[in-house]
């Protein structure tokens, strides 16, 4: 992402709330955070990317209104990802 200048100086993204506090490492975590937390996600049910937050670790999609819930920032966590891995081994060796 190109950052782009105005009369003012550099143009900051959504942690520009704080201002100068926090430090510019921190400011820039969180902008990432709700950068990636505020893009559209993959439905696991009808595979649109039409996933939305709604509330902490709740995200619903507006095209098919499937609720479920996921992590605090986004709907699949590496431990959930790692969970489902081993259910399908499990279920595969059943089989």
């Amino acid at each position: 992402m190109a950052k782009k200048y105005t009369r003012k100086g550099r143009v900051t993204r959504s942690a520009g709330r704080f201002g100068t506090r926090y430090g510019r490492r921190d400011r820039k975590l969180v902008a990432d955070l709700e950068e990636r937390m505020r893009m559209p996600h993959k439905c696991a049910r009808c595979a649109r990317p039409n996933v939305k937050r709604i509330g902490t670790g709740i995200w619903k999609c507006s095209k098919c209104g499937y609720t479920f819930a996921g992590g605090t920032y986004l709907p699949n966590t590496t431990v959930g990802k790692t969970v489902l891995r081993s259910v399908k081994k499990a279920i595969e060796r059943v089989e």
